[in-house]
């Protein structure tokens, strides 16, 4: 007899996230060393070079963020918003598609906005701003609320029609509205941890409620990017 899989959020603990911390102290101080050069570097930068820096920095964000769920933008169109919204004046500078204003937008709400609080609404609004056709390629989708599994449950498979290997099941979309309030409480609420570890638990935590139908890649890389922006103290990511 098949043994039932248990995914994470079963768990009699889920979501009380635990961690070796001998194991990552070493990484830990790696990535606060390099971060604090980097910050240095950057206000050794005038005015205008800190800017160019910080512009090459969030196009290489959304551009690579998109990348890896299947979609390429145009870095021009996204250099271009990115500058538009900053207030930034640059050479060739053009038109940009409403799916690439979108994901600038999110962005940049989560890096220069980091320090404010993060709201269902606040995520509803990301959403709208990733498909604001309502539609993801050629498919009707939900906006701005949390799935519904009208369709069935939420599943990552692998494999040829017939031979399809389940890899995940999203918890029931009944149960999503509640796993996200604990979500929201937390991110708003504990910071006593290392940022850079609240990132990771943020990333792990978000994508296993999976609470939309689609964009849930987009939106956790940008909360990871918020808490990073926190742990920097700075809205300059």
């Amino acid at each position: 007899m098949q043994r039932k899989k248990v995914y994470i959020y079963q768990k009699e603990n889920w979501p009380n996230f635990t961690w070796k911390a001998e194991d990552i102290v070493n990484l830990l101080s790696e990535a606060r060393n390099l971060q604090g050069r980097l910050t240095g570097k950057m206000e050794s930068l005038g005015f205008d070079l800190r800017n160019e820096a910080m512009l090459d920095t969030l196009t290489l964000d959304v551009l690579k963020s998109s990348e890896i769920e299947g979609e390429i933008l145009n870095p021009d169109q996204v250099r271009s918003s990115i500058a538009r919204r900053l207030g930034m004046e640059i050479e060739s500078s053009i038109e940009s598609d409403r799916d690439v204003d979108g994901v600038v937008e999110m962005m940049l709400d989560a890096t220069q906005n980091c320090f404010e609080s993060l709201t269902s609404e606040r995520l509803f609004n990301w959403h709208a701003s990733l498909f604001p056709t309502g539609r993801s390629g050629m498919y009707e989708i939900q906006v701005a609320e949390w799935r519904k599994d009208t369709t069935g449950p939420m599943q990552v498979v692998s494999g040829a029609l017939g031979k399809e290997k389940m890899h995940f099941q999203a918890p029931h979309s009944d149960l999503v509205e509640k796993e996200m309030l604990l979500f929201l409480e937390w991110f708003n609420n504990f910071d006593e941890i290392d940022l850079v570890i609240k990132a990771a638990i943020a990333h792990l935590w978000f994508v296993t409620i999976h609470p939309f139908e689609d964009g849930n890649g987009r939106i956790t890389r940008a909360l990871s990017d918020m808490i990073l922006a926190r742990a920097d103290k700075s809205n300059q990511s």
